[in-house]
């Protein structure tokens, strides 16, 4: 019990001091996810053509149990996952990586916001539930750890810009990285169950929904 009170007071210690810093960062994800819904309709007509081609073919896959085993989906989502976020908390360390980190989280938010737009754009109500199931269930773990690496990395690549800059800051950076390895580690294990939602869960409940479609 007192453990999870410890937990839990520190949980609301860490978003009360990076408040701003959560709003901001949701604010820029939410404005990328807009940007790349917008983005479908300005599409050509021949390149929404090869893009749905490419779609129905994959979904075809998917209906008839074609795709790559579950195992290798498995790998594939959680290497991707930790790689991108990876290199977030990396280019945190660094005084520079600032504006990078900030590109990396608006293109994450507009390839969610281009994906979904598409299914909808080309498929209405079945692209908006293709969506659904194939693209939400994962992403209810991805987003959020996501925006909290990102905002950490901001947090750090703003404490080292001042440190080095402008000489504001004395607090000894052992226990910061620490925690920063720390929180890393934790995000990789919501990534590894991300992974296998997108791999084991996904795939088969979009199976269901193609053959409701299709009969």
């Amino acid at each position: 019990m007192k453990r999870h009170s410890h937990l839990q007071i520190v949980a609301q210690n860490h978003f009360r001091e990076h408040s701003s810093l959560y709003a901001f960062v949701i604010v820029l994800f939410l404005m990328g996810v807009i940007f790349g819904a917008v983005i479908v309709n300005s599409l050509s007509f021949t390149q929404k053509e090869d893009l749905f081609y490419y779609l129905s073919h994959f979904f075809t896959q998917v209906a008839e149990g074609k795709i790559s085993s579950s195992y290798d989906m498995f790998i594939q989502s959680v290497m991707h996952n930790i790689k991108y976020t990876g290199i977030i908390w990396i280019l945190g360390v660094s005084i520079i990586g600032l504006p990078i980190i900030l590109i990396l989280l608006f293109l994450k938010g507009m390839v969610v916001g281009f994906t979904v737009g598409f299914l909808v754009n080309q498929m209405g109500w079945d692209g908006f539930g293709m969506a659904f199931v194939s693209i939400l269930p994962q992403n209810i773990i991805i987003v959020p750890v996501f925006i909290f690496i990102t905002t950490l990395s901001l947090a750090l690549s703003i404490k080292m810009i001042r440190r080095v800059f402008l000489k504001q800051i004395r607090e000894p950076l052992k226990p910061v990285i620490f925690k920063y390895v720390f929180s890393f580690v934790l995000c990789m294990l919501f990534l590894v169950g991300a992974g296998a939602i997108e791999a084991y869960f996904s795939p088969v409940v979009m199976k269901t929904i193609m053959s409701i479609l299709n009969s």
